[in-house]
């Protein structure tokens, strides 16, 4: 079998003994890595004060090796805070007033790409296949095949891809999508991100779909198709039912007393509708007086990428509106949003997905979503909640039980909340049936071994 080599910007390095534990996405990638032996190489996170970063630090964990690079703060700048984030995360997600475009931060985001490319080489043997991870390493292929490598490389991209008059906004378009174009298979969320690469590339002259997931570029012949992440279900499932046990699940029941509770999860970006779910809340509360001091909003959001200047605003806008709507509905005995700005545990986070009676799930854009698939993966079977989901989200191509909104009409989705929480039980465990069955057939392991077993059938 041949080793399997990942390259992502962030490598998840296991943790000591009795650490949090990692995400699907990890435990998936860790396994693969594990049953074939591998390399997972990435940026280490640190910032290196030299002119040129040290060398790469290799940690040894099982049938794993750990390659970390750290980069300088130039490098930071310039192809992280820069060009991925403020130019191409923007334009995937449809967001063109956004999108800032600056030569140098162009430079560095390839540069950047190179210097992976030249650090990655030297660990290569002529029969590693190499499995490239999102929008931060597209040129990775195009610079690793002009050093001359042979292998076959992957690449899968996590966040949506846009239509051709979106992308071809970006000045650099035709670069990102030969670099695209340099790998064996590239790998999208859904079918509609699919039929947007087939577009770009026909409409910009470079290539076409010949076939079923077969497509040409120049001379390159490729494969394209959609592989929906999914989560490590039956896992997750078991993990939220211990959850719900734990002391700070229990002390949050304890709190919101017999109310409805109302979940959101979502890292603090401008790509989650936030704004336009607390909106959505407040008509609903408002427009239902039989709710009122009976249901709760808690919206748990990290914060993200704080250095760009949009996070730093949206944080504080999110903030002022939750305030804004607890002053305004808000009683002595009763918080109606209950706002959190900080990341929570994984055991409390599966306990509270459990105990909420509706998950809200409503991105303007999203590539997957996977707040989306581990809401339903935790629910107690006897009594599940309802997930109500944007039709933006990847998730929603997949999950035909839940309630499907559009995040940008406020009362479409605050009728959606009240369908959600006066919904029959026979309702809500047929829809939640149907979408959990779906989750265990299509769990991140098969999501994984469908991606790996069409690499590997690619022609070198």
């Amino acid at each position: 079998m041949s080793r399997l080599v990942v390259v992502s910007n962030r490598v998840p390095v296991p943790e000591k003994k009795g650490a949090a534990s990692a995400g699907g996405l990890a435990v998936a990638l860790e396994a693969a890595l594990e049953k074939r032996g591998g390399i997972w190489m990435g940026w280490s996170g640190k910032i290196s004060d030299e002119s040129e970063p040290g060398p790469l630090s290799i940690e040894e964990r099982g049938n794993i090796t750990y390659a970390l690079t750290d980069l300088t703060s130039k490098d930071v700048d310039e192809y992280y805070f820069g060009f991925a984030n403020r130019m191409l995360w923007p334009i995937c997600h449809y967001r063109l007033d956004l999108a800032e475009y600056g030569r140098t931060e162009m430079a560095g985001y390839f540069r950047v790409n190179r210097f992976f490319a030249h650090r990655l080489a030297p660990l290569i043997e002529p029969d590693d296949v190499i499995w490239v991870h999102d929008y931060h390493l597209i040129p990775l292929a195009a610079e690793l095949r002009q050093m001359g490598l042979r292998n076959r490389i992957g690449f899968f991209l996590h966040i949506p891809w846009p239509p051709a008059d979106v992308l071809f906004a970006m000045p650099v378009h035709e670069e990102i999508m030969r670099g695209l174009a340099a790998y064996d298979v590239v790998g999208f969320q859904t079918d509609h991100d699919l039929e947007n690469f087939a577009g770009c590339l026909r409409r910009e002259g470079m290539g076409d779909m010949i076939g079923e997931g077969r497509f040409t570029a120049g001379e390159r012949l490729f494969r394209g198709g959609a592989y929906p992440i999914g989560i490590e279900t039956a896992a997750f499932a078991e993990f939220a039912k211990r959850a719900d046990s734990h002391s700070m699940v229990l002390k949050a029941r304890h709190s919101i007393e017999d109310r409805s509770l109302i979940i959101g999860v979502d890292r603090l970006d401008y790509s989650k509708g936030i704004t336009q779910r607390i909106d959505a809340f407040e008509h609903f509360v408002t427009n239902n007086p039989a709710h009122q001091r009976k249901v709760t909003y808690l919206q748990i959001t990290p914060k993200s990428r704080s250095e760009v200047p949009e996070y730093e605003a949206m944080q504080r806008m999110v903030a002022e509106q939750a305030g804004r709507v607890n002053g305004a509905l808000g009683t002595v005995d009763w918080v109606p949003i209950r706002y959190i700005n900080r990341s929570v545990s994984r055991p409390v986070l599966a306990g509270l997905y459990r105990l909420a009676k509706v998950g809200l799930v409503t991105p303007l854009r999203d590539g997957m979503n996977l707040v989306a698939k581990e809401y339903v993966a935790a629910q107690n079977p006897d009594d599940p909640g309802v997930l109500v989901l944007s039709r933006f989200a990847g998730a929603a191509r997949e999950l035909n039980g839940a309630l499907l909104v559009n995040p940008y009409d406020i009362v479409g989705t605050s009728n959606a909340l009240a369908r959600g929480l006066n919904m029959p039980l026979d309702e809500r465990r047929d829809r939640w049936r149907r979408m959990m069955d779906h989750l265990l057939r299509h769990d991140v392991s098969r999501w994984c071994d469908d991606f790996l077993g069409d690499l590997a059938a690619s022609p070198v």
